[in-house]
């Protein structure tokens, strides 16, 4: 009978092999939280999925095992055939599942006893969120300072910080990585992730910057949609650099509009339209009504900024306003180029007390 052989995670990220990983969990799963670069075959859909985890703990795990085989057996032929191929490709093949556990032993147990030698990920995708989990605390130990960039909604503040990201200094966007703005309209237009998925690409942006004495970041609130940022970026961006953009008004609403493209998007900022509207005084209700009704975008942008967004912001921060350098720009690349020279001097401050350097 032929061994099924396992590989560790630590050994499976550091191979210089070329690597078909194979996810076999149901789709809901892997797009949830994935080891990048994963195919997904998965032996149960997601209704079946559930299924055979109901019967699991109403019946027990042997009508559950009956009931799992029943569902994959007609499907090994076209799984036997895609694994197969991948691995014709690759050098080495890895399945997992969640734990390390029965999905990707019988799959791999399959392929190998039919001649394709297959690898069990030990653990499973959880091996991986466990390595994601301490290296996020190892990051937080190692407390660099942040610099922040504030400003009212519509300051292009994410568009400065790609900007600035592309010239190669140290920026963690932090909404690029949550696929969320953080308002209640954050998510129009976008596909927010799952927090494992955010902390894995987190992560993955923090090793690229590892040489970087510190971060650069948007002044975020805790919560950006479903993810919740981790505690040293909270007392990172307490105890950073702040600088704050100002930005024109009319240049902000026409950003605004240009970012959510209300009439592509018009069904997501209704809904969105909808929960926001309880928290608002009856007159501006009122108004805002009218506006949409009419798909006046301008006027529901203005609206909602003179009277919401930016009264709530300068109420949320203004603990941060007297220790904050202001950036008069009127377009991303004039807030760049200000920035700069800001950049550049705390970034030699910031390198020299990592060294050790007197300053």
């Amino acid at each position: 009978m032929a061994e099924l052989k396992q590989i560790e995670i630590n050994d499976l990220l550091e191979s210089q092999k070329k690597v078909a990983l194979i996810d076999v969990r149901s789709p809901g799963e892997f797009e949830e939280f994935h080891i990048p670069g994963a195919e997904n075959l998965p032996l149960f859909t997601n209704k079946e999925r559930a299924e055979v985890g109901t019967l699991y703990k109403q019946k027990g795990p042997e009508t559950a095992k009956a009931r799992g085989l029943e569902i994959v057996s007609p499907k090994l032929p076209e799984l036997y055939r895609r694994v197969k191929a991948l691995s014709e490709t690759s050098d080495e093949t890895v399945i997992y599942c969640w734990r390390g556990g029965m999905r990707s032993r019988s799959l791999a147990m399959f392929m190998t006893m039919m001649g394709t030698p297959c690898l069990q990920l030990k653990g499973g995708i959880r091996s991986y969120r466990k390595l994601i989990v301490a290296e996020l605390e190892r990051y937080a130990a190692l407390r660099k300072p942040f610099i922040v960039l504030r400003g009212y909604t519509g300051s292009q503040k994410t568009d400065i910080l790609q900007a600035l990201m592309k010239k190669g200094y140290p920026v963690l966007d932090l909404e690029g990585l949550a696929g969320h703005r953080g308002s209640i309209f954050g998510s129009v237009g976008l596909s927010p992730k799952s927090q494992k998925a955010f902390d894995r690409d987190l992560w993955r942006r923090l090793k690229e910057l590892d040489d970087a004495p510190y971060y650069i970041i948007e002044g975020e609130s805790k919560r950006i949609g479903r993810v919740v940022l981790p505690d040293f970026i909270m007392k990172g961006k307490e105890t950073g650099v702040h600088f704050f953009i100002e930005y024109p008004f009319e240049k902000r609403v026409r950003a605004i509009y240009e970012a959510y493209d209300p009439e592509k998007n018009f069904t997501q900022l209704s809904e969105a339209y909808v929960r926001l509207r309880k928290y608002l005084d009856g007159r501006l209700a009122a108004e805002l009504d009218e506006a949409f009704s009419t798909r006046d975008w301008e006027r529901v942008i203005r609206l909602l900024l003179e009277n919401y967004y930016d009264p709530r912001y300068r109420h949320k921060h203004k603990e941060y306003q007297q220790k904050s350098t202001v950036i008069a720009a009127s377009s991303v690349e004039e807030a760049v180029e200000k920035l700069i020279p800001h950049l550049d001097e705390w970034g030699a401050k910031f390198s020299a007390i990592a060294s050790g350097q007197p300053l």
